[in-house]
């Protein structure tokens, strides 16, 4: 009886694809193999001495000491000494009898102030010199001498001369203070004072712009003819 071979049941077709898979399965086992032989065996001779320590791996680094300044000085305290009411006290404080001082009594009167001084010294020369009738000294010397009237006594003397005449315009403008600074005789000088001091008021003089005591000197002759 021959055996029936079907063509399903042939290995010889397969035989390429058998192949490769032989083939992909031993080169599996050699790379295996490979990482097998290649790992550490951690399992012998293993000991932490053989491993450096990290002291040694490590560089020594060196800092700049830094200088402290010294620390304050304490302030003294004052000391104080704590007593127990169980501890004595001999001390005993005896002070002086201090009589009260009676009591003072204080005026008080109501501030007044005080005027102020003024410097009445007259100015020989103003920035606003005074003006008789609008005009200067010599407007003046011509109004004495038209009322100015010669001494009986002179004439019959026979006395003349130049009688000088000192006075000062005031604040207000009139003439004040009129004396003989340089005289002649009794008669001449007193007819000289009483002309200049019945002279008309003048226009003050001014001193920045302020009024001013001004001084003058005249001159007033009396000449016989």
């Amino acid at each position: 009886m021959k055996p029936k071979k079907y063509d399903k049941a042939k290995l010889e077709n397969k035989r390429m694809m058998f192949f490769q898979i032989g083939l992909i399965v031993t080169l599996g086992l050699v790379l295996a193999a490979f990482e097998w032989s290649g790992q550490p065996n951690f399992s012998k001779n293993f000991e932490i001495s053989d491993f450096p320590t990290i002291e040694e791996e490590l560089a020594q680094i060196t800092r700049p000491e830094e200088i402290k300044p010294p620390p304050p000085k304490p302030s003294p305290q004052e000391v104080i000494n704590i007593i127990s009411d169980e501890d004595e006290i001999t001390d005993e404080y005896i002070g002086e009898d201090i009589e009260p001082e009676p009591f003072l009594e204080i005026d008080f009167r109501p501030f007044i102030e005080e005027p102020e001084e003024v410097d009445d010294t007259p100015f020989y020369i103003v920035e606003d010199m005074p003006k008789f009738r609008g005009q200067g000294l010599l407007a003046f010397r011509n109004w004495v001498m038209r009322n100015l009237r010669y001494p009986e006594i002179a004439v019959e003397n026979g006395i003349s001369g130049k009688v000088y005449i000192q006075f000062v315009v005031g604040y207000d403008g009139n003439v004040e203070n009129v004396e003989v600074f340089r005289g002649v005789d009794p008669s001449l000088d007193q007819e000289a004072v009483r002309v200049v001091s019945s002279s008309p008021k003048w226009t003050p003089g001014k001193q920045r712009g302020k009024p001013a005591r001004v001084q003058y000197t005249l001159p007033i002759s009396f000449v016989l003819q």
